[in-house]
């Protein structure tokens, strides 16, 4: 690995832009390159085969066009579907997922109610019952599936009533019954505020810082980190047209 080489950030679609935030001010001299598979998005309720292709074809495409130093899959559902495959396939390099941050929430208050919101998948793959496992002596965990929440996200337009609405029909009987909530998609941290909104004023956990200095630990132990100023920020997607509100995203303050 060279320094100066770029660190591949994959997602269904432009919820990953939260994680590539994180990275960015984490490390910013690093040279990210940011690819969102619009097109099919979202990869929520999908087929675990159907994710497993779709990430590994997005992977060796961004790979092809930039030689990567790392790979970043910054999508929860692919990361269950697709992340041992990858570790399998691209030996020589660091490929980290992410995980819903069931830990940082469990650890957070004693005996707490957790409300864990994700896609289908996410909740039906090994991964995370695994996950929810190792700290359900800790909290009561509540999974949620936030059906077609990912989508509407990719839509834009966040501050429109039809959010509002579709958040209350999802998590709106849980107001008032949970200590925290862990965003277990990583579309959902670009609606905090919404989710605020239908749940009140209470801690909310998503995986993205965990991820970014994971990665971090990754490259300085292989003394790969990028030590200029500011690094180069690239887009792609399978969906020309959705570049710029990747970009929009990417300058988007996460509360």
């Amino acid at each position: 690995m060279k320094k100066e080489e770029y660190i591949g950030v994959f997602d269904s679609g432009v919820g990953g832009v939260s994680v590539l935030q994180a990275i960015h001010e984490m490390m910013p001299g690093e040279n990210l390159y940011f690819f969102g598979d619009s097109l099919n998005a979202p990869y929520g309720e999908k087929t675990l085969e159907d994710v497993q292709q779709l990430t590994l074809n997005a992977i060796e495409n961004m790979n092809k066009k930039k030689h990567l130093k790392a790979i970043v899959i910054a999508c929860n559902t692919a990361t269950s579907a697709a992340v041992t495959l990858l570790r399998e396939k691209y030996t020589d390099i660091p490929v980290i997922g992410i995980e819903p941050a069931l830990k940082p929430a469990a650890l957070s208050k004693k005996n707490s109610c957790i409300l864990v919101m994700a896609t289908v998948n996410t909740l039906r793959l090994d991964k995370f019952h695994q996950l929810a496992e190792r700290y359900d002596k800790s909290a009561t965990i509540i999974p949620v599936p936030c059906y077609g929440l990912a989508k509407r996200i990719e839509q834009g337009n966040l501050d429109q009533p039809d959010l509002i609405d579709l958040l209350t029909d999802l998590i709106g009987p849980y107001k008032g019954k949970v200590d925290s909530v862990v965003l277990g998609c990583t579309h959902y941290p670009f609606v905090k505020n919404q989710i605020a909104t239908v749940l009140g004023d209470i801690p909310m956990f998503d995986g993205a810082y965990g991820t970014s200095k994971h990665l971090y630990n990754c490259l300085k132990e292989c003394d790969c980190l990028n030590d200029q100023e500011e690094g180069d920020i690239l887009y792609g997607s399978s969906k020309e047209d959705e570049i710029p509100i990747y970009k929009t995203f990417m300058n988007t303050p996460i509360v």
